[in-house]
């Protein structure tokens, strides 16, 4: 498709596993090995160089894209199922076949992986932040629409309550996290737009609704609480930059006019550029939190892909640990390393439990060994792993 056809600058899939996507230098190098006759069997680790920011881990996400990618291609790929936590240089796949088999997808591959992880590692972080309350994905207007979708499911896969957009809520599952917006108060007045909604939109749909288009936080609180009664579940900050000053005391503020009202069941959504340190600040008297910024601009996990093995010989770059390996973990304390392919798993190091294998086949022979992972089966891994590692590691979020 030309440029002068294409309404949106987006690649299809078709020319994603064509290899137009590309590093132009993948294509070099499929060119001189055809042109050479050569073709070797290579063994080759998608794994983290490094963490940004002093992350100590990672949530795995993307890898269902990644897999797809892989699919009908002569290669076999063991891995961390998604959801699973990472650290720096462990693999997150490994995939054995004839290097022109697959060469080619090496910058799709890691651009799904590095951007996902990336997403689903954020919000992870921000979930512990918010200390058990809800936290919602609503960064899609600040991507391209293309990708919007990935990032809700990689928001959710990393620990996210909900999404935001229509086809994310359809990836993950569920209803899409929707409220009363500015908009609709601005065109009809923040009364009318309140019990509108109410009167128009399927009673199944929360009532949710943002109080500061124009009002005073605590007098829309207020007022929303009463337009609408008992069928008001929360109402939603969305604070201006410009107008925020002290945003705890102003949530505060309006939890106390609210209680002190009766509305002690209504409750109390903060959104807008929101990090994990304002998240933790706002968590004594938040709900909840819809996060854009944090989780839309993610930084990206660092994932490359080394070949360690030439025609079943170990062989590598300097500064890449050769060969096929092993990603143990200890069943008793969860204490993790790598080890030589070729070697027996032992007793662990630190408590002389029962070492494991953790990475689990997921294609043979081009084919997908299982179904593709299930964004709410990924979900659950990742809340789980993710509470043990920042035990682990003392980490707050």
């Amino acid at each position: 498709m030309g440029q002068a056809t294409r309404p949106l600058h987006a690649a299809t899939p078709e020319e994603i596993l064509q290899g137009d996507v590309s590093d132009a230098h993948f294509l070099r190098t499929r060119e001189v090995l055809e042109a050479a006759g050569r073709d070797p069997r290579v063994t080759a680790e998608v794994r983290p160089e490094t963490l940004p920011r002093g992350w100590s881990w990672a949530v795995v996400a993307g890898t269902a894209e990644a897999l797809s990618l892989l699919a009908d291609r002569e290669v076999d790929v063991v891995g961390l199922p998604e959801g699973s936590v990472i650290y720096e240089e462990e693999p997150a796949l490994v995939i054995s076949g004839r290097y022109l088999g697959f060469g080619d997808l090496a910058t799709s591959l890691l651009g799904v992986l590095c951007q996902a992880t990336g997403v689903a590692t954020a919000a992870a972080r921000l979930k512990l932040a918010a200390g058990g309350s809800p936290v919602y994905a609503s960064g899609a207007k600040r991507v391209h629409p293309a990708v919007a979708p990935v990032i809700d499911r990689a928001a959710f896969v990393g620990g996210c309550d909900a999404v935001s957009t229509v086809m994310g809520g359809e990836m993950v599952g569920m209803a899409p996290a929707a409220t009363i917006e500015h908009d609709l108060a601005i065109l009809l007045g923040e009364d009318e737009a309140w019990r509108s909604f109410d009167e128009t939109v399927d009673p199944r749909v929360p009532r949710i609704v943002t109080v500061d288009t124009s009002l005073d936080e605590r007098t829309g609180a207020v007022a929303a609480a009463e337009a609408l009664g008992d069928r008001l579940q929360a109402v939603r900050l969305d604070v201006p930059f410009s107008r925020r000053g002290d945003l705890g005391r102003i949530v505060r503020e309006v939890r106390w006019e609210l209680d002190a009202r009766g509305h002690h069941r209504v409750r109390i959504l903060v959104s807008g550029n929101l990090g994990e340190t304002a998240i933790r600040t706002l968590a004594r008297h938040a709900d909840g939190f819809y996060v854009e910024d944090a989780i839309a601009a993610a930084p990206v996990v660092d994932f490359g892909l080394e070949i360690v093995e030439v025609d079943e010989e170990p062989r590598a770059r300097r500064g890449i640990l050769s060969g096929r390996k092993h990603l143990w973990r200890c069943d008793t304390c969860g204490n993790r390393g790598i080890a030589p392919a070729g070697t027996r798993l032992g007793k662990c190091p630190r408590c002389r439990g029962h070492l494991g294998d953790v990475l689990v086949s997921m294609v043979r022979g081009g084919r997908l060994a299982g179904p593709a992972s299930q964004a709410s089966v990924a979900r659950r891994r990742a809340v789980e792993e993710v509470r043990t590692a920042s035990g682990v590691e003392g980490e707050q979020g």
